[in-house]
């Protein structure tokens, strides 16, 4: 009773079999009392039809044209990734003899190796999917797939196997390219993401547990959900099941176009529970190509403030709905600055889209080309303005962003991202107004910089004796490096110190 009341499967499981098993003797018995009375048994006349289901069997379509079409897209992404590297050192007066005697001695390799051993954990193994995107090699996954990978295995639907290459990856939206050495690929043509409805029906192919390619069936439940955390969402939500592997396996229409890269679930098991989240296309599709062609995610900056309108502050603003981001404060000398753009301002188009809240104003600015020059319409006192502002590239992103395995080995300070010192981060992090210098915005724990003692926060002043004023200058001495021992000066918790970072220390 115990056992069949916390674990119901399998009770139901025993009932199925039991009940077989009943009708099963009550089979023979009869068959028995048949052949005793001595009549003949008629043959079973079982109806078997050969035909394929129809694409419109009932009214409801079959998806198996459209399984067939994507599902050599779809590959399985198997990823290892290096041994931790430990040091053993046997205690201060520790001896073996105390064990094995007196006249035990050492191995002479031993005598060679008692100074601190190395002991070396086993590799990790990880599986995800991923989708090819071009006939010649380029596959979409997620970062999280390939991010510590140092070997991966692209594994096809008919059976081959390829080495894969990360060819960037991109944190901020967990979005990774991989590339494989082979010709006239089974490429998957995308959708425009921004067209599909709540209600739409779509398929989930990937390779959940590593089990094999896997279907499931479900509709977008949602659009424009930010779960994660990241710097840049707009995940498409789903209730086609979902589960661990199906990591940058593709979400698709109904006519076999890509629309989505799944890449979360939302679940208290651990498995599917019909909340999963997909990359939608435009954004992997931008952050995707800009990774192949300049090896780095470059997003446009414009330099304000800025937060969701609330009813209150709608009806504190006059305003009739509370679409739009408001202004908190604008950067001296940023795009934004120079186009004119005010504390208090609300941003209601950008670049002849409507921008519904902060978070896509930050999305359709991060993917504005910088350099470029884009309307952008305010309201200012109940009044509509249109402003044209000229986009920056977004500070720290070229430190930040970088490949490790398509990486700039050379640079210095490999793993930091830098980004401007402008006022809210300088109240944020309590900076005296005369230190000037870029903000660490990151920094990779497995880097030469974070084990030199630099961490997030901190202000770099100098760098080998170089005095540093923005994000960009930090970025311009860490290229090409003279020599890679670099010391910094840094600014942090009301002090200030140098630091060696000897990037020949690396790996």
């Amino acid at each position: 009773m115990k056992t069949s009341s916390s674990n119901p499967s399998i009770w139901k499981r025993t009932a199925v079999l039991g009940s077989v098993c009943v009708l099963s003797a009550s089979l023979v018995a009869f068959t028995s009392a048949k052949d005793a009375a001595g009549s003949k048994a008629e043959p079973l006349r079982i109806q078997v039809s050969d035909a394929p289901l129809s694409t419109a069997a009932r009214g409801f379509p079959s998806f198996s044209p459209i399984v067939k079409a994507v599902a050599p897209s779809v590959v399985k992404i198997a990823v290892s990734s290096e041994a931790k590297v430990s040091q053993m050192q046997l205690p201060e007066g520790f001896d073996l003899r105390r064990f094995f005697g007196p006249g035990f001695q050492f191995p002479e390799e031993f005598q060679q190796q008692r100074g601190p051993q190395q002991r070396h954990a086993p590799k990790e193994q990880g599986v995800g999917s991923g989708i090819i995107v071009t006939k010649d090699g380029y596959i979409l996954t997620n970062n999280h797939v390939v991010e510590n990978a140092s070997t991966i295995k692209v594994g096809l639907n008919d059976g081959r196997e390829f080495s894969g290459k990360v060819i960037g990856r991109d944190p901020k939206t967990d979005v990774a390219v991989v590339k494989i050495e082979a010709k006239d690929l089974p490429a998957m043509a995308f959708a425009d993401s921004d067209k599909i409805e709540v209600g739409d029906m779509v398929l989930a192919v990937g390779h959940p547990f590593g089990i094999g390619q896997t279907v499931t069936t479900g509709i977008i439940s949602a659009k424009g959900r930010a779960t994660l955390g990241l710097d840049y969402e707009d995940f498409i939500q789903t209730d086609a099941a979902i589960n661990p592997g199906n990591s940058g396996g593709a979400l698709v229409d109904v006519e076999g176009r890509l629309i989505g890269m799944n890449t979360a679930i939302l679940s208290r098991s651990g498995g599917s529970q019909g909340v999963g989240f997909a990359v939608p296309t435009n954004l992997a599709r931008w952050v995707m190509e800009s990774l192949v062609n300049t090896g780095r995610v470059e997003r446009g900056f414009l330099g304000v403030n800025i937060q969701d309108l609330t009813p209150q502050l709608a009806r504190q603003f006059k305003l009739d709905s509370a679409k739009g981001a408001l202004v908190s404060g604008v950067s001296p000398d940023s795009p934004a600055d120079k186009a004119g753009v005010k504390s208090g301002d609300i941003i209601t188009d950008f670049n002849g889209k409507p921008v519904t809240d902060s978070r896509h104003l930050k999305l359709q600015v991060g993917s504005t080309t910088p350099g470029a020059a884009v309307p952008m319409n305010v309201l200012r006192d109940g009044q509509s303005q249109t402003l044209t502002v000229t986009v920056k590239e977004l500070p720290g992103d070229k430190l930040a962003d970088s490949s490790p395995a398509a990486g700039k080995a050379d640079d210095a300070l490999h793993g930091v991202g830098v980004s401007d010192l402008d006022q809210a981060t300088r109240e944020q992090l309590k900076v005296p107004s005369h230190i000037k210098g870029a903000v660490v915005s990151s920094v990779e724990e497995d880097s030469v910089a974070y084990d030199a003692g630099l961490r997030q926060g901190d202000v770099i002043l100098e760098i080998n004796r170089q005095p540093v004023k923005n994000a960009e200058q930090a970025t311009a001495l860490c290229e090409k490096p003279a020599t890679m021992v670099s010391l910094v000066k840094v600014w942090s918790h009301g002090g200030t110190r140098f630091i060696v970072i000897d990037e020949s220390k690396a790996g």
